[in-house]
């Protein structure tokens, strides 16, 4: 394939890409907003509830005006079937004439009203269903939900029936009656429209105090995108959207410590390596130019420079997988006695060499719940920087005890000692007490930094006491092993490593 296909292929890769991207940036504004979306959520369940309740109203209303309406025709067709009685009895029996007239008042009351009246053998003897808009009876003898029936009983005999059918459920009603149905419904209406309004307004009142929070956090979320470190929800609470927050802000603060210890680092490296590098840079432009001699002196003077620099740099890279509380850490039972006879054993030899003398004491098998490499460089580096500030002759001593809850490790010596405001600032990096010293007896200012990070990793604290020229003492705690919650502890080890 040709470089020109190349660059046009990936042109229109470029292309159809961004095409993409606007297409989803396009769906994403035509989405609902998560108010909007609440608020509807509101608006419908409130309309399904209201539903709901008026169609059971409605149900249970309409039955009971059926049911009322059935007492009408019932107490019509009986007051129709009396007055027939006494007519029928005042006529000595003839079926005509005036005996009738009630069935006929009756029927005349109301459009919707049919009266039938038939005679002891069933013979239809009154019927007003012919007249326009009466409901007919299809069957004489038919009895309906909407038909009631009543016998004419003239001296204990029934001589006749009376039948009353209605269609709707407001003919036999009264004005009131109608107009109180009328008023229910209405009201019905009304307050579901009331409701509907009302839902409305807590639906969106409910959206926004949902969503604020929820916006809190996407504009801390937005401000930490672009480099401000220092934004933070402050949410407070006990609900989820608060937990969330306070999570964020956790996650926030953690991000916001590691780009402090960045740009610490970036400082502190950038300070500490411009003095040799520029030393090294001279004296190799020196020799190129023939000023000096690559003598083997002088290529031993940069080879030690050079190794300083490597060791520094290891130095930092143990000091920055410390810091990086991301990395999880194996804790375990540990006999700090027998741990730390095992390094001051395997320093007699380079103590000596200093001429110093190492002494140790300790309590019995004292158990902590720790990492023991971790714990051994600590030592170590405590060892190391006592040697380093101690002038020959002098002694250091190293101690274990045990305490209520919390292992003790003291490295002490006879040296040059601290004043109260060198205390405060041993444990920052590349800090010397004694810069020239240290530089001459290869410290790198690192070794410190590195004990009060591993302490803090198990939960510990570290100490320092001393005055000018009276020796200092490093005395570290670490938590004690509980036989009893110890299983807990291994469940929890990276808990401990990383927090």
């Amino acid at each position: 394939m040709s470089e020109g296909n190349t660059a046009q292929e990936w042109k229109s890769r470029e292309v159809s890409s961004l095409g993409e991207q606007q297409k989803s940036q396009k769906r994403k504004k035509k989405g609902m907003t998560f108010t909007l979306r609440v608020t509807l959520t509101f608006v419908i369940v409130s309309l399904m509830t209201i539903f709901s309740a008026v169609a059971m109203l409605s149900f249970v209303w309409e039955q009971h005006f059926q049911s009322y309406t059935r007492e009408n025709m019932e107490r019509l067709a009986n007051s129709t079937a009396d007055s027939i009685a006494v007519a029928y009895e005042r006529y000595h029996g003839d079926w005509y004439g005036g005996t009738l007239a009630a069935a006929s008042s009756a029927g005349s009351l109301y459009d919707t009203v049919s009266i039938q009246v038939t005679n002891e053998s069933g013979s239809v003897v009154y019927d007003n269903t012919n007249d326009q808009g009466k409901p007919a009876f299809t069957n004489f003898n038919e009895v309906e939900k909407n038909t009631a029936i009543a016998p004419i009983i003239v001296q204990g005999k029934q001589v006749g029936t009376v039948y009353v059918r209605v269609f709707g459920s407001d003919t036999l009603l009264t004005q009131p009656d109608q107009d109180f149905r009328t008023k229910s419904y209405l009201a019905m209406i009304f307050a579901s429209v009331f409701a509907i309004v009302i839902a409305l307004l807590a639906g969106i009142a409910f959206a926004r105090a949902l969503v604020r929070p929820i916006n809190r956090i996407t504009h801390a979320a937005q401000e930490l995108k672009e480099g401000n470190y220092s934004a933070r929800t402050n949410l407070s609470g006990n609900d989820e959207i608060s937990r969330l927050g306070n999570t964020f802000d956790r996650m926030a603060d953690a991000i916001e410590s590691n780009r402090k210890l960045e740009r610490r680092l970036v400082t502190d490296v950038a300070h500490e390596l411009r003095t040799p590098l520029m030393a090294i840079q001279s004296t190799v432009e020196a020799m190129i130019d023939g000023v000096f001699k690559p003598d083997a002196e002088r290529l031993e003077t940069l080879n030690s420079e050079v190794r300083r620099l490597s060791r520094l740099v290891d130095a930092l890279l143990k000091l920055s997988r410390l810091e990086n509380r991301s990395n999880p850490v194996e804790f375990s039972k540990v006999d700090l006695t027998e741990l730390i006879e095992t390094i001051v054993t395997n320093h007699q030899a380079y103590v000596s060499d200093a001429g110093l003398t190492l002494e140790y004491h300790h309590d019995p098998h004292v158990f902590v719940y720790g990492n023991a490499d971790m714990l051994r460089q600590a030592t170590a580096n405590l060892i190391s920087n006592a040697v380093r500030y101690t002038p020959e002759g002098g002694t250091i001593t190293v101690m274990v005890r045990k305490g209520d809850i919390m292992g003790q490790i003291m490295v002490k010596d006879t040296g040059i000692g601290l004043t109260p405001e060198e205390a405060k600032m041993v444990f920052s990096r590349f800090w010397r007490a004694d810069p020239g010293r240290a530089r001459a007896t290869g410290g790198l200012g690192i070794g410190l930094s590195v004990v009060k990070e591993i302490v803090d990793r198990h939960r510990g604290w570290v100490r320092v006491e001393g005055r000018p020229n009276e020796g200092a003492c490093f005395t570290i705690y670490v938590p004690l092993y509980n036989e009893n919650e110890g299983d807990g502890r291994k469940r929890k080890k990276n808990q401990l490593g990383q927090g």
